[in-house]
């Protein structure tokens, strides 16, 4: 789903944008309520970015990632902690492009969200490449999430990925492998 946010563009940076697990839900520009085999799931955009919410009957999850008043967590590489009987696992990468790049990569982006069932982006006034994305999937019994943040102004993507759930059995060990930076 592709949607206009009629707001101010807020989150003007990349450098501003910080991280935060367990808060409230923040006043929604956009939503888009998904229900994932089992899984109850909220992409909802901001003014100041994005905020994900995950309910099941094992426990609840919220992500933000925004521009936070008062934040004192920047945003980070990589995040793997216990939520519960969840594991979280979240992943951040800046990239730097060229004009050319960024309007290509935005349009590639846009339409790859807009046209997917699980997927919300927002557009920002003022600019057709300044916009905020979502994607979710449910896999090997985890939900997962993509988030986008254009700035074009500077050139700048910040992209993330997101996995939320009971850790996936694999052969060879009951550890999951974490999420690196290189794989967002």
């Amino acid at each position: 789903m592709l949607t206009t946010l009629n707001t101010s563009y807020t989150d003007t940076r990349a450098a501003d944008l910080a991280w935060a697990l367990g808060r409230e839900p923040l006043p929604a520009l956009a939503s888009l309520d998904l229900e994932l085999h089992g899984s109850k799931l909220q992409l909802r955009l901001l003014g100041a970015s994005h905020q994900v919410l995950l309910e099941e009957e094992r426990g609840s999850c919220s992500e933000t990632v925004a521009c936070i008043a008062g934040s004192s967590t920047p945003l980070p590489l990589g995040v793997a902690k216990r939520v519960g009987d969840w594991e979280y696992e979240f992943a951040a990468r800046v990239e730097m492009l060229s004009p050319g790049s960024f309007a290509g990569r935005a349009q590639e982006l846009l339409a790859l969200v807009s046209d997917h069932p699980h997927g919300l982006a927002g557009v920002f006034p003022g600019s057709p490449h300044a916009f905020t994305a979502l994607l979710a999937q449910r896999y090997e019994g985890q939900v997962h999430w993509r988030t986008w943040h254009a700035y074009p102004q500077d050139g700048q993507l910040v992209a993330t990925r997101t996995r939320v759930g009971v850790p996936a059995a694999r052969p060879g060990g009951p550890q999951r492998a974490r999420l690196s930076p290189s794989e967002v």
